[in-house]
């Protein structure tokens, strides 16, 4: 039944574009052509007619917009006109605008573009509008919007196709132009204390200034491959060793790492460094920042993000990491002096670390596990461990720990800023570290860059620097739940990629060539020569003993990566009992969150709870490995959609 329905659908939407075409082909016939129009001149946008109505009242304007719903009532109709500051209600009468263009008008359809003249007026109910005058098609929508009262609400769909989105849901354009505004008004703060805006390079031989793996890139001119940015730290130090003392970017910057509410491969960073301060310099500029910001962009230093009022009015608090994981943990690190007394208190705690962590390493650890969600007002957390800030200035009186800040909201971090590492030969045996530490494993360590490194012995002045994540500022000044509503196009998994090359090789193929031939032409194929799996097991399992596990089709209806593990994804899975099951399952260096959601799954779901990063792990999700060039390879298996979830599996 439901299928009958879907094809009734597509049958009924098949029609109505059917019908858009031939209306466009009859207009083009009469030489109504709307595409043939170049240009059409709008007085006024529709709230500035209603804000200055007192004052335009009885008067022409003009409107152009889109036609969000019309209502047709004999000799005279209703339109509403969507535009960029909001939307209007326009009447139409035949006697007003002729006979002919009323019969066009009769014609139009919802999300056609127009142009509207006519007199200002207010209806018998009260509603400002525009007596029409005139009424052009500007664009003939060719495309069937989604229904009006719903809107578009698949959200996957909201992000392919942002334009929809920002058509059908006012809240998400507003959105968007408090971003524009957030930006600019940043911009104007820091202009006016004497900030350079300046530009420097994406492609780049060293991708350095932060930790996180790069993405590759190859140039066919120069013939060598390059990384795209992950930090504009590098670049902007060489301008202040170039005496430009004070300067600033905002750009994007790419991590190939992965994808959650908070986490996008490409985002937008600023990144800021004021020569002869430091940490301290950069305190008070970020306070004053985001105070200034709120209160030109929303008129209040109060916001609220999800439910939670925060004030950017008082003084934000300043605190160690040390004091802060003694607050929170119960743990002082002032009394832990060696590495294995570290990894003891690390044991008691429950708190997960590799053998390359050093001292300061678990320390922020226990920050990460105990500490990050307790920060929710405007909070700096002061003093990090040398061990994970290599370009930072020691403290001089305690040079285990460096000058460095992050700033947090919410339980995110905001910015991270540094006084900033000046000496060449200490910036190098920091380099040597990161270097050492890539050996070991660490894809996201930095290397020595050598050009840097030749910018510092030169001479850098004492130097304050800080970065702030835009894209965070945006979610928490918008009250924004996710990182890709902030987005206008946040990176998403391509559609119909196969689709796509199978029918473009239909088009190049010979004309007798069929496009299930095509599809057939471009199948993957895989070489399984050099492939190694498991031998399988020796031994015997008896039928009941394996009987006893209980393997079922679970549907995945979230999936996102787990805070603070590179390698862990938490599913959300319908298992057919009507109760929600998490399962974790450390396949996040073989798929992104996005590409399981929907996606029928293998799960057994008899085992006990498992405690994973602090969260409970109810199942197994079944996954085949192999191994190429001692390389593990894994594949989830991804069973056939028309299986129900909680179909055991035999």
């Amino acid at each position: 039944m439901a299928e009958q329905n879907k094809n009734a659908q597509e049958q009924d939407l098949n029609k109505l574009l059917k019908v858009r075409r031939e209306k466009l082909a009859e207009l083009q016939e009469n030489g109504k052509d709307p595409f043939q129009i170049v240009k059409y001149d709008a007085t006024h946008h529709s709230q500035e007619i209603k804000d200055a109505f007192d004052e335009l009242e009885g008067k022409s304007v003009s409107v152009a917009g889109r036609i969000m719903s019309k209502r047709v009532m004999g000799k005279a109709s209703f339109c509403n006109i969507q535009d960029l500051k909001g939307n209007i209600q326009s009447y139409v009468a035949r006697d007003n605008i002729g006979e002919e263009s009323y019969k066009d008008f009769k014609k139009m359809d919802i999300g056609d573009i127009v142009g509207i003249k006519g007199e200002v007026f207010k209806t018998k109910t009260g509603e400002i509008s525009i007596h029409a005058t005139a009424v052009t098609l500007l664009s003939k929508s060719l495309q069937v919007l989604p229904e009006k009262f719903h809107g578009l609400t698949n959200t996957d769909l909201r992000y392919r196709q942002r334009y929809v989105d920002l058509i059908m849901n006012p809240e998400v354009k507003d959105t968007f132009v408090k971003r524009s505004k957030i930006i600019s008004t940043i911009r104007r703060y820091l202009d006016g204390q004497g900030f350079m805006e300046v530009e420097t390079p994406m492609l780049v031989a060293n991708a350095g200034g932060a930790a996180a793996r790069p993405f590759i890139t190859h140039s066919n001119a120069l013939g060598e491959d390059f990384k795209l940015r992950i930090s504009l730290e590098l670049y902007l130090k060489r301008l202040i060793v170039g005496g430009l003392e004070r300067v600033y970017e905002i750009g994007r910057v790419f991590r190939n790492e992965g994808v959650d509410t908070r986490h996008n491969p490409e985002f937008t960073l600023m990144e800021l460094y004021q020569a002869y301060t430091d940490y301290n310099g950069m305190m008070d500029l970020t306070e004053n920042l985001y105070r200034y910001v709120a209160q030109e962009v929303l008129g209040t230093t109060k916001i609220v993000y999800n439910g939670v009022e925060m004030d950017l009015g008082k003084p934000f608090e300043r605190i160690t990491m040390l004091d802060a994981v003694k607050k929170y943990s119960g743990v002082d690190f002032n009394e832990i002096h060696t590495l294995e007394e570290a990894r003891a208190a690390a044991d008691a705690h429950h708190v997960e670390y590799e053998e390359r962590h050093k001292k300061g390493d678990i320390l922020n650890l226990f920050f990460e596990e105990f500490v990050e969600e307790h920060l929710i007002q405007p909070t700096f957390v002061m003093d990090h461990p040398i061990e994970i800030s290599p370009l930072t200035k020691k403290k001089p009186e305690n040079p285990d720990y460096v000058e460095r800040f992050e700033f947090f909201m919410n339980g995110w971090e905001m910015a991270n800023a540094y006084s900033e590492l000046n000496d060449p030969i200490d910036q190098r045996e920091r380099f040597k570290a990161q270097e050492e530490l890539l050996a070991q494993g660490d894809d996201e360590a930095n290397t020595t860059d050598e050009d840097f490194m030749n910018a510092l012995e030169i001479g850098m002045p004492p130097t304050g620097g800080i970065g702030f994540g835009i894209d965070r500022m945006c979610m928490i000044l918008t009250d924004s739940a996710a990182i890709r509503d902030v987005l206008l196009f946040p990176t998403m998994k391509s559609m119909g990629a196969a689709k796509n090359e199978a029918n473009n090789a239909a088009q190049s193929a010979p004309a007798e060539k069929t496009v299930e031939k095509a599809i057939a032409e471009v199948k993957e194929t895989y070489d399984f020569s050099n492939v190694e799996v498991e031998p399988l097991f020796k031994d015997m399992v008896d039928f009941e003993t394996f009987s006893k596990s209980d393997f079922r089709a679970v549907k995945v209806k979230e999936c996102e990566a787990v805070p603070k593990s590179k390698k862990l994804l938490k599913f959300v899975l319908n298992d057919g009992s009507g109760e929600d099951r998490v399962i974790l399952s450390g396949i996040h260096d073989y798929y992104e969150p996005e590409e399981l959601v929907g996606k029928t799954l293998l799960a057994i779901t008899n085992l006990p709870p498992r405690k994973m990063m602090g969260i409970d792990s109810c199942g197994m999700i079944i996954s085949a490995t192999h191994l190429v060039e001692g390389r593990e390879g894994l594949n989830v298996l991804i069973l056939d959609d028309k299986i129900p979830a909680g179909a055991k599996l035999y």
